[in-house]
């Protein structure tokens, strides 16, 4: 299925959104996997707990730990039910699938991998999820470009991509986040990241490397 960047079909069926990447090695780029040897995770609550995300080693990928996984869908237990979702850094799929066992009524996951997509995709039709919505894309290309605003935006970026801050700025400016709404990001803790004013700190934890945090924005 090919669609626009801002499209959200109304019927989700396990389909892959390709937008237009400006990058003629995109493809080439699977031959930066290191390993297809596969590790996995577990689907902590829901109507999927327990299910297998199998999970395939990337130099591209770093899948949100299981223990911090769990501490933020306990911050998010209050609002993440019939929530509309937008997972900016998909990577493994651990967050959307997780979001969407806890009842989420969808996720928009963006990913630019597409052999990282193809994998992703195989994990939702094989726990036959209908309502994630993959879209292949540059995220900070299609964040400019969106339209639609969301109870949940998940930020986990790739660490080295020093892309985090350009994130946060483009939902800001772009009012992507729903009144009340719940803004998830994770990075380094050595990272200098900059809020805007109108963030407001809501939980944080930080793990030897990690810091995790929820924000408000103040409308």
């Amino acid at each position: 299925m090919f669609c626009t960047q801002n499209t959200i079909p109304k019927n989700f069926k396990n389909t892959i959104c390709t937008t237009i990447i400006k990058d003629n090695n995109e493809l080439m780029k699977i031959n930066n996997i290191k390993s297809k040897k596969k590790n996995s995770t577990k689907i902590i609550s829901g109507y999927l707990k327990g299910q297998i995300i199998n999970i395939v080693q990337s130099n591209k990928l770093k899948p949100t730990l299981h223990r911090i996984r769990e501490t933020l869908f306990n911050w998010v237990s209050n609002k993440v039910h019939n929530a509309k979702c937008l997972d900016c850094f998909a990577g493994s799929g651990s967050i959307s699938i997780e979001a969407i066992s806890r009842y989420a009524k969808y996720v928009v996951s963006l990913e630019k991998n597409y052999y990282i997509i193809r994998h992703l995709k195989k994990n939702i039709t094989r726990l036959n999820i209908k309502n994630i919505h993959i879209i292949h894309t540059n995220t900070l290309m299609w964040l400019k470009k969106n339209q639609y605003q969301y109870d949940i935006i998940f930020i986990d970026p790739p660490y080295h991509a020093n892309i985090l801050q350009k994130t946060i700025y483009l939902i800001n400016k772009n009012n992507l986040l729903k009144k009340n709404g719940y803004i998830y990001i994770e990075t380094y803790k050595k990272n200098n990241i900059q809020y805007p004013p109108n963030w407001t700190l809501y939980k944080n934890k930080n793990t030897k490397n990690i810091n995790f945090s929820i924000y408000l924005i103040n409308k």
